[in-house]
C-alpha cells in the first residue's frame, strides 16, 4: 500500500469518525429538548452540596480552592461529621448529633467546582447587611420561640408543616430532602420539592401576576424563556417564606438551565429592601438522581401541633401562670 493510499484511507476513517461523533452529539442534544424546541429540564434532581452558602471568613477573597485544598477541606468535613462535634455552641445541626443519627442526613460531601460559597454576587460571597426592620422581626421571632406558644402562629412555618426549610422558594441546600422533580409542558412547568411535598405550578403563557392583595405562602410564580434558560419570577409572598429573614416584599428571580444530561444549573437572585441592603445571587448545580421522591408526611393533620400547645398549657398551669 502506497503512502498516498494509506493517507487517503486514514482521512476517510477520520472523517467518518468525526461524522459519527457529530451525529451522536446532535442526537444527544435533540434528546435534551422538548418537542416544542425548548431545553428538556424534566427529571429528578438533587441539590446537596458541601459548599457553604456564605464564604467563610478565613477564605475571604478566594472564590475557589485548589484541587488539593478542596480535597483536604472535604476530608476535614468528613472527620468532623464522624466525630460529631457537639461541644461547640455554634455547631451545625448535623454536628450536634451522633454519627448514628447523622447517617439520616443528606448533606453533600464535596465542594461544588471547588467553590468557597454558593453566593456569587456580591463578589465577597457574603449576604449583604441586614436592615433594621429585619433585625426587629428576628428579635420578635426569638421572643415568640422562647416562650410557651400562645397559638400555632408562634411557631415556625416549617414546624407547622406549611413550608419546608429548604424548598423555599428559593431552593437552598440543607441537611436532608434536597431533592426536587421538574415536570414540563409547552405552557407550564411544575417544581415538586420532596420537602413538605411543596409543588409550584408555574405558567409560561405570558399571563400577568396576581393582584397585589392576593398573596400565597410560596408566592406567585411566572415563567418565561430567555434563550435556553428558564426564568421564574416570584412575587406576592404572604408574610414570610421559609427563607431566612425574608418578608412579604421578597422579589425572587430563579434561572434554570441545562448544563449536560446529568446536571441542571440553578441560580437565584433575591431582593427584599426591608430585609437586605442590596440584592444577592447564589448558584448551585443540581445532579440527576435515580432515587424516587419520598412522601414527606411531616405530622399529618398537624397532630403534633395540638400536642405542643397542650403541653404549653400544662407547663403554664404547673408554673402558676402564663407567659406574657
Amino acid at each position: 500500500m502506497t503512502d498516498r493510499v494509506r493517507a487517503t484511507l486514514t482521512s476517510v476513517v477520520l472523517v467518518g469518525l468525526a461524522s459519527v461523533a457529530l451525529a451522536s452529539a446532535a442526537a444527544a442534544q435533540s434528546e435534551l429538548r422538548t418537542p416544542d424546541g425548548y431545553p428538556d429540564l424534566q427529571g429528578l434532581w438533587n441539590f446537596s452540596t458541601a459548599t457553604p452558602m456564605q464564604r467563610p471568613d478565613d477564605l475571604a477573597g478566594r472564590d475557589t480552592l485548589t484541587a488539593e485544598e478542596a480535597a483536604e477541606w472535604e476530608q476535614e468535613l468528613a472527620e468532623r461529621r464522624r466525630a460529631g462535634d457537639s461541644t461547640s455552641p455554634t455547631a451545625s445541626l448535623e454536628a450536634r448529633v451522633s454519627y448514628e443519627q447523622a447517617i439520616w442526613f443528606e448533606q453533600g460531601n464535596t465542594l461544588e467546582r471547588q467553590r468557597t460559597s454558593l453566593i456569587i454576587d456580591p463578589p465577597n460571597g457574603r449576604i449583604p447587611t441586614v436592615r433594621p426592620d429585619a433585625e426587629a422581626r428576628g428579635q420578635l421571632t426569638r421572643l415568640l420561640r422562647g416562650r410557651h406558644a400562645h397559638g400555632p402562629e408562634d411557631r415556625g412555618v416549617s414546624e407547622r408543616c406549611l413550608l419546608g426549610f429548604n424548598s423555599g422558594p428559593p431552593m437552598t441546600p440543607s441537611v436532608y430532602n434536597n431533592n426536587m422533580q421538574l415536570f414540563q409542558t409547552a405552557d407550564h412547568v411544575v417544581i415538586l420539592n420532596e420537602m413538605v411535598h411543596s409543588a409550584r405550578i408555574i405558567p409560561l403563557d405570558g399571563r400577568g401576576p396576581l393582584p397585589e392583595g392576593l398573596r400565597q405562602w410560596v408566592g406567585d410564580s411566572r415563567g418565561s424563556w430567555e434563550g435556553d434558560t428558564l426564568v421564574v419570577v416570584t412575587t406576592n409572598f404572604l408574610r414570610e417564606t421559609a427563607f431566612g429573614g425574608s418578608s412579604a416584599n421578597l422579589h425572587l428571580v430563579e434561572r434554570i438551565s441545562r448544563v449536560d444530561a446529568d446536571t441542571l444549573r440553578y441560580e437565584f437572585t433575591v431582593s427584599d429592601p426591608t430585609t437586605w441592603a442590596a440584592p444577592w445571587t447564589a448558584r448551585v448545580d443540581m445532579t440527576r438522581t435515580d432515587e424516587p421522591l419520598y412522601e414527606y408526611a411531616c405530622h399529618e393533620g398537624n397532630y403534633s401541633m395540638a400536642s405542643s400547645l397542650s403541653g404549653a398549657r400544662a407547663l403554664e398551669a404547673a408554673e402558676g401562670g402564663s407567659d406574657q
